[in-house]
């Protein structure tokens, strides 16, 4: 079982000063005769009417009321039908809804009117990869990661890893894990991923070394079933019975009816 990438919190709120608002109005040039920056107070009533329906979206999105949030998202669309991160968002709340073709509906329309955004392309490229359709997430990731104005670079690269483990080729999920891990060191994520990549190619010791770090960087109630049972099949590969014991209790602890819970009573640690 490979690790899905932890999402990062949702960065779709265009403010015109990012220039990602479509139709945001254009300050007059300078004196050196190329246009100012674009800033908030360069948005007209119309334009901030949206910014405060996204604003509410994402707001609700991550209350889990999705339905209020798509509601929110269609006024937004209302306004400016031309919105690239109104599909994008609304592509984001089809997801959580199992929506899926209205999901990627959102998502190619919200490419298809902001093919550069690297956010657009992060989340398309996680819808894809949760698909199952890695061949075509990765590229996408790679787009995201290649635009110097991105962000959350650390989020795309640990979700190209994450995406990279689900098809076994441990050398591009390692090479993105470690590109995530130079930019954010601390994302359990990242941490945890890294350990599985290690554990699958037999280097048992740097994957315990990720391991460890998950004691630094994660609260243990917030690590997954899997990765808790991985770190038990990590320390019994080393032989560490204190180590492994003691993980084990933490999967007890927080996910006694787990299959991982199940599998460790009955010694299965090589399925």
């Amino acid at each position: 079982m490979t690790f899905l990438a932890q999402r990062s919190r949702l960065s779709l709120v265009a403010l015109c000063a990012a220039g990602t608002l479509a139709g945001c109005a254009s300050p007059g040039p300078g004196a050196s005769g190329k246009a100012e920056l674009t800033t908030a107070s360069d948005q007209t009533a119309a334009q901030r009417k949206v910014d405060i329906r996204m604003q509410l979206a994402i707001g609700y999105f991550e209350q889990g009321q999705y339905a209020v949030a798509l509601d929110e998202v269609k006024l937004a669309l209302a306004a400016d039908p031309n919105y690239a991160d109104g599909y994008g968002m609304r592509g984001l709340i089809y997801q959580q809804m199992g929506e899926r073709a209205l999901a990627e509906d959102n998502f190619v329309r919200a490419r298809r009117l902001a093919p550069a955004s690297p956010e657009l392309a992060n989340n398309y490229g996680s819808f894809l990869c949760q698909e199952g359709r890695v061949k075509e997430a990765l590229p996408l990731f790679d787009a995201a990661l290649a635009n110097r104005a991105y962000r959350s670079p650390a989020s795309a690269a640990n979700n190209a890893g994450s995406c990279a483990l689900k098809i076994k080729d441990y050398a591009s999920a390692e090479r993105y894990l470690l590109q995530a891990l130079q930019l954010t060191p601390d994302l359990p994520a990242t941490n945890a991923n890294l350990a599985r990549v290690y554990f699958e190619k037999g280097d048992y010791v740097r994957a315990n070394f990720f391991i460890s770090r998950l004691n630094k960087v994660a609260k243990m109630e917030s690590l997954t079933a899997d990765v808790l049972w991985l770190a038990i099949k990590v320390q019994h590969k080393l032989g560490d019975t204190d180590a492994e014991a003691g993980w084990a209790t933490q999967l007890r602890r927080h996910h006694s009816g787990s299959t991982e819970y199940a599998a460790y009573q009955r010694g299965a640690f090589d399925e």
